[in-house]
């Protein structure tokens, strides 16, 4: 018998099956989509089993030299998806499977198994060899102690002397038995009973009569509407027809909530998936898939990718959200995987949002997906109210961070013991820095960007490259004393609040204060029993939270993120601003949202005023239509990029005329222009944008144009289909 085997390295040059010689030893054992090693070249490495056949017209193949890993293998389903994988973002196949799979059970990870074990002893079933050592060891009191103890018990190992047990072990009194537990183990079921309201059930019946259909249902849902609910009692339904959910959320912020919702309601049926669980509670999560012992899966982008069998339900919770997108290599969109697993399973896709994309709101209302609505929050809560400062007015009086309407509601909610919330997109304490005297700026030698000053550690980073240097009040380039911090970021506003309400318990929540394991379920309990009174946080606290105690949110510098060159920045923005909106008023008390903006007659602005989503929806698509851009058209993002300036700029020329010759007439090639950030870790980046409805010529020339540089050590393409930001 013989296998075709993908080598662990994911270079396009290896992007072929090589066969070996399965072993007379192994040859029950081997199986499609196992690991194993291999020796290739000098070395041992491992690969990955796509085919095994019963001949060979090769000579002299070399053998399987072993199974990683016999309880892990990858199923039809799985196999078949990294094809489509490979199709969509032009990756490798080998790069396909190794994204699918956990961080310990990667095809170049060797380890074979992460499983933790508890020690148990017990006394051998043997009584004369009890009995005899009772009678010769009658002083041994210790030794004695423990055997009377274990009769007719187990008992952890750890709980007795290991130098006295030891003896006992050695003397085949005492047996050590292994049992395998988990790291991560849920607390008890606490199941409330949920009445749902008419909006909810008409949303839920009209999914679980079509449970066996592929249909992808949009759930359209203001802020509080009860969309979780819904999806649990879908959820409900699966389960008692012994399939499987997976149910995705966009930030690790909202895992914490979202999991014990799920362990309340379905208890240990439920295994969790994120990229900040180490490689042995991801062993551990993704073997109780495998083994068939839980139904539910909830997790981040990855989760998408888990082991089920007999899939009946899909759910991408705050469809909207860019961190369904990957950045890096193979740049695929977990909906794209979604409805391939959906199509592929015959069963249903719920896209649940507040403010739903262009793209996935435009195909609902075209029938393409089925629109659910929810228009009014759950129970007695109604929206905030919600109003706009002009700043501009506001920094005449000398107010540059906090507008004196939201100093006084801040200090209202503090006397009610109301909990609030401040929002500003960036951390650090400053975004830039320069000399009064000179002009100079710190900027990132290595990336054509600012540097960051974050006060705490009085470091300028680069956000990245990761470059950091101290700050000095003396100007490098003219030598005087005339540094100063220029633009606002979490830390600057923290520092803030913290003098002009100096009783008040603030917390910040932004990468620099959640990188520690744990450090967000911990803060995110602390704001639930009422630990802290202000949280100021970037966009990880804008969605899926919900803190019935806050009464207010203020949102800084409201319309930055319309300023970035980005087709999306207007939805983004409306997104955003909403989706922090909703933070307030949850519970029983009447919620309060303030806008501070310098451009308070933006029109995007005026509808997040109004949680006006149709009104910003019918504005944007006007400008998407004009333009050309999704959802009206498809576009595809080709970077070219090169630590050699000289040699890029001759070379992308060549590229766009490669491009602008292999795709049809009626699409377009825009570029080559530098990327918003021309340079980031001295690598030069310039862009072409290609706009499309319909081109079958277009994957051809992808395919070809990558495959021309594939091997190229100076110029590096990266090709982006559908990207999200440009």
């Amino acid at each position: 018998m013989y296998a075709e085997i993908l080598v662990q390295y994911g270079s396009k040059s290896l992007d072929k099956t090589f066969t070996y010689k399965i072993p007379d030893s192994l040859i029950d054992k081997v199986k499609i989509g196992m690991k194993v090693s291999i020796p290739f070249g000098r070395q041992n490495i491992n690969g990955f089993v796509t085919n095994i056949k019963s001949s060979s017209d090769l000579n002299d193949l070399k053998e399987i030299t072993g199974i990683i890993n016999e309880n892990f293998v990858l199923n039809k389903e799985l196999m078949e998806l990294g094809h489509f994988i490979k199709s969509k973002t032009l990756c490798s196949l080998i790069t396909a499977y190794q994204t699918m799979l956990p961080s310990s059970l990667k095809v170049n990870k060797s380890k074979e198994d992460y499983t933790l074990y508890d020690v148990y002893v017990k006394l051998t079933d043997n009584n004369v060899l009890i009995d005899d050592y009772i009678k010769s060891h009658s002083r041994a009191h210790s030794q004695l102690e423990i055997i009377e103890s274990l009769k007719n018990k187990t008992i952890l190992k750890k709980e007795y002397n290991s130098s006295t047990i030891k003896k006992l072990i050695d003397e085949g009194i005492i047996l050590e038995e292994k049992h395998a537990r988990t790291r991560i183990n849920p607390e008890k079921k606490n199941k409330k009973e949920v009445i749902l309201n008419e909006e909810q059930k008409k949303a839920s019946t009209e999914i679980k009569s079509h449970l066996n259909e592929y249909i992808t249902y949009l759930l359209y849902g203001v802020t509080g509407s009860g969309k979780t609910e819904v999806y649990m009692d879908v959820c409900d339904e699966v389960i008692k027809n012994d399939k499987k959910v997976i149910m995705l959320v966009p930030e690790i912020t909202l895992t914490h909530q979202m999991i014990q919702r799920f362990y309340d309601r379905f208890g240990d049926d439920v295994a969790i998936i994120h990229s900040s669980l180490s490689d042995g509670e991801k062993y551990d999560e993704t073997m109780k898939i495998i083994n068939n012992k839980v139904h539910v899966v909830v997790g981040t982008r990855s989760a998408i990718f888990s082991p089920v069998e007999n899939l009946g339900l899909v759910i991408i919770d705050e469809e909207h959200s860019q961190t369904y997108k990957q950045d890096n290599n193979p740049r695929y969109h977990a909906l794209d995987i979604a409805k391939w697993r959906c199509e592929y399973n015959k069963c249903p896709l719920i896209l649940g949002s507040a403010t739903p994309s262009l793209e996935s709101f435009a195909r609902a209302s075209k029938g393409v997906y089925k629109l659910l609505e929810l228009n009014h929050r759950n129970g007695n809560s109604v929206l905030p109210n919600v109003s706009i400062i002009d700043m501009r007015e506001e920094y005449k009086k000398g107010n540059s961070i906090i507008s004196t309407e939201l100093g006084i509601k801040i200090d209202e909610c503090l006397r009610n013991k109301e909990q609030v919330m401040l929002f500003i997109n960036r951390r650090g304490y400053s975004t830039v820095v320069n000399c009064s005297s000179c002009g100079y700026t710190y900027k990132c030698p290595h990336c054509d960007i600012t540097l960051t000053y974050h006060k705490t550690n009085n470091k300028l980073v680069c956000h990245y490259c990761g470059y950091t240097t101290f700050k000095s009040d003396i100007c490098p380039e003219c030598k005087e004393n005339a540094i100063r911090n220029f633009g606002l970021g979490t830390e600057q506003v923290e520092s803030f609040i913290k003098d002009a309400f100096p009783s008040a318990r603030v917390i910040r929540m932004d990468i620099d204060t959640t990188s520690k394991k744990g450090s967000t379920d911990s803060i995110i309990k602390g704001i639930e029993n009422h630990d802290y009174d202000i949280v100021i946080g970037t966009q990880m606290i804008s969605k899926g939270l919900d803190f019935p105690n806050v009464t207010l949110v203020g949102v800084i510098n409201a319309d930055e993120s319309l300023n970035i060159p980005d087709f999306r920045s207007g939805e983004n923005t409306f997104s955003l601003i909403s989706q922090v909106s909703g933070r307030a008023g949850r519970g029983e008390k009447q919620g309060s949202v303030i806008l501070q903006t310098y451009n308070p007659d933006n029109e995007t602005l005026k509808y997040v005023k109004t949680n006006d989503y149709y009104g910003n929806y019918f504005n944007e698509m006007k400008i998407r239509k004009l333009l050309k851009y999704p959802p009206y058209y498809f576009i595809t993002s080709v970077k070219i990029k090169s630590k050699n300036y000289e040699l890029l700029k001759n070379e992308v020329n060549k590229i766009a005329s490669f491009i602008r010759n292999g795709i049809e007439e009626t699409s377009i090639c825009l570029g080559p222009t530098t990327c918003p950030v021309f340079k980031i870790n001295n690598v030069f980046r310039f862009q072409i944008i290609i706009k499309y409805k319909f081109d079958k010529h277009l994957e051809k020339t992808l395919k070809d144009l990558d495959e021309e540089y594939a091997l190229n050590k100076d110029i590096q393409l990266e090709i982006d289909v559908d990207p999200i930001r440009i």
